[in-house]
C-alpha cells in the first residue's frame, strides 16, 4: 500500500513513520560498502583543534576556543578569475569526488578524461565531509579543523587544470554532522536534557545548527572556496539529526523559539548572499523526500523553506531509498524512470507556486551504485537521466559513494545536449 502523503500539515513529519530509516541510518546518500572510500562516515581525528579564536571560555571540557566573527572571509594570496557560472555553465552534469579521490593524482587524472570524453562537465568535489577540510585554509584556526585524513595537496592547482579542461569546480561542504569540529568544540554542539553532548547512533556528536559561530565558520570556508575558484558551493548535511526515540532528546543552546525549517532557511539565505559577493553559486542537498512530502520533516528539511533560498537544489532522489510502496510504486528500486519523474515533477510544481521559473534550479543526484535488487548498471541510470528530462530538467549528478564511475559510462552520451522536455 503507498505510505500516504500530508500536503498541508505544518508539523514536523517523522522520518521513521515514513520508512526512511534504511537510508538516513547509514547515509546522507547512501550506503557504503566494503573498501569504498568517502561517502558520509564519522571522522576519527583525535588532535585538539579549535575553531577561529576572537576569545576563549572555560567550561568542563577545559578551555574552548570561541569561533571568530568571519563575516568577511579571510584573505586568500591570489584570488582567481570568477567563472560566470549562468554563462559558462547554464546546465550541469557531474560526478562526485570523494576526498580521497580528490587527493589522488591518478584518479583525478582519470575523472578529467571521463568529463574530458562525455557530457560531464562539472566535478562536485569533497573540501570539507565528515573527516574534516580537505584543503589548507588561510586562517589557521580554520586549520586546526582539517583532521587526519590528508588534504589535497595544491589546490590551486587542481582548480587551474580543471579550468582548463572546461569543468566547473564545485566544492561540497559537510555543514551540522561535523564530527571533527563537535568533538574537538563541545561547546558549540548539540546536548541532551542534562547537558552532555548529544550523539548519534554511530556516537558522532553533531555541531548546532542554531550556533551562529558554527554559521561563520562554515560561510567562512565557503567563501574562502568561493574566492579561490570553485563556481558553485554545495550544502551538504543542511540539515538536524534524527530524533530517534532510543536516543536521548536534543537539547539546542541557543534556540529562541525558531523552528527547524526557519533556522536552516536562515543560513542557507544568509550564506547564498555572501556567496553572492564571489559570483558562485550556493546550492543545498536535501532528502529526496521533500519533494513530495508537504510538510516539513522532523530533521527540518521543508521544500518551500529551503528552494527560494539557493540558486540550486539538489534532491536526493535515489531509487533504493524509497521504501516498497512510496510513490504508489510496489518496488521503487525497481522503477528508477518513475521515481525521477514524479518526484521531480511534483518538485518543479511546488517551484512555480512559489514563483521559482529559474530553468536548472532543481538538479537531482542519480544513483550510480547498487544497494539491493536490482542491481544498478547503465539502463538504471539512463532510465534516471530520462526521467530528469521529462519533468523538464536538463542537469543532475551522480553519486558514486567510492567515486567509481566505470560501469556507468555506456549511459553517458558524449556530448552535453539539451534532452529536457519543456
Amino acid at each position: 500500500m503507498p505510505v500516504r502523503r500530508s500536503f498541508a500539515s505544518p508539523a514536523l513529519l517523522p522520518l521513521a513513520a515514513l520508512l526512511f530509516a534504511a537510508c538516513t541510518a547509514v547515509s546522507e546518500h547512501a550506503a557504503k560498502t566494503p573498501g569504498d572510500e568517502g561517502g558520509s562516515a564519522g571522522g576519527t581525528d583525535s588532535g585538539t583543534a579549535r575553531l577561529a579564536s576572537a576569545a576563549t571560555t572555560t567550561t568542563s571540557g577545559g578551555t574552548v576556543a570561541a569561533p571568530a566573527d568571519t563575516t568577511t572571509a579571510a584573505p586568500v594570496a591570489a584570488p582567481a578569475v570568477r567563472i560566470d557560472v549562468d554563462k559558462e555553465f547554464p546546465v550541469v552534469r557531474a560526478l562526485y569526488v570523494n576526498r580521497f579521490a580528490a587527493q589522488s593524482a591518478k584518479k583525478m587524472a582519470r575523472l578529467i578524461q571521463i568529463a574530458d570524453q562525455t557530457e560531464i562537465n562539472a566535478l562536485v568535489i569533497d573540501m570539507k565531509d565528515e573527516f574534516g577540510l580537505n584543503y589548507k585554509p588561510s586562517n589557521p584556526a580554520w586549520a586546526k579543523n582539517a583532521g587526519t585524513s590528508g588534504t589535497v595537496r595544491n589546490l590551486p592547482a587542481l582548480l587551474d587544470t580543471l579550468r582548463a579542461h572546461k569543468i566547473l569546480p564545485i566544492a561540497r561542504l559537510v555543514v551540522f554532522k561535523d564530527s571533527v569540529t563537535a568533538r574537538l568544540n563541545p561547546d558549540h554542539t548539540i546536548r541532551q536534557p542534562d547537558g552532555s553532548v548529544w550523539r548519534d547512533k554511530k556516537g558522532l556528536a553533531w555541531v548546532n545548527p542554531y550556533d551562529r559561530s558554527i554559521w561563520a565558520y562554515n560561510m567562512g570556508i565557503a567563501e574562502e572556496l568561493a574566492q579561490m575558484g570553485f563556481g558553485e558551493i554545495q550544502f551538504d548535511y543542511i540539515r538536524f539529526p534524527e530524533p530517534y526515540k532510543s536516543l536521548p532528546a536534543q537539547v539546542f543552546p541557543g534556540n529562541k523559539g525558531e523552528s527547524k525549517p526557519d533556522a536552516l532557511a536562515a543560513f542557507l539565505k544568509e550564506a547564498n548572499a555572501r556567496i553572492d559577493k564571489h559570483g558562485a553559486r550556493t546550492t543545498a542537498d536535501i532528502f529526496g523526500l521533500t519533494t513530495t512530502v508537504g510538510g516539513p520533516l522532523e530533521i527540518g528539511q521543508w521544500w518551500e523553506r529551503v528552494s527560494p533560498n539557493v540558486d540550486v537544489v539538489l534532491p536526493m532522489v535515489y531509487p533504493s531509498h524509497y521504501p516498497r510502496g512510496d510513490l504508489g510504486l510496489a518496488v521503487p528500486n525497481a522503477e528508477p524512470y518513475k521515481v525521477l519523474h514524479i518526484s521531480l515533477t511534483r518538485a518543479k510544481q511546488r517551484d512555480e507556486k512559489l514563483g521559482i521559473k529559474h530553468a536548472e534550479h532543481v538538479r537531482p543526484w542519480l544513483q550510480a551504485f547498487t544497494l539491493g535488487k536490482p542491481p544498478y548498471g547503465p539502463a538504471e541510470l539512463e532510465a534516471q537521466k530520462k526521467g530528469t528530462y521529462d519533468a523538464g530538467y536538463d542537469g543532475w549528478v551522480l553519486w558514486s559513494p567510492g567515486s567509481k564511475y566505470e560501469p556507468f559510462l555506456p549511459a553517458l552520451e558524449k556530448t552535453l545536449v539539451s534532452r529536457k522536455k519543456s
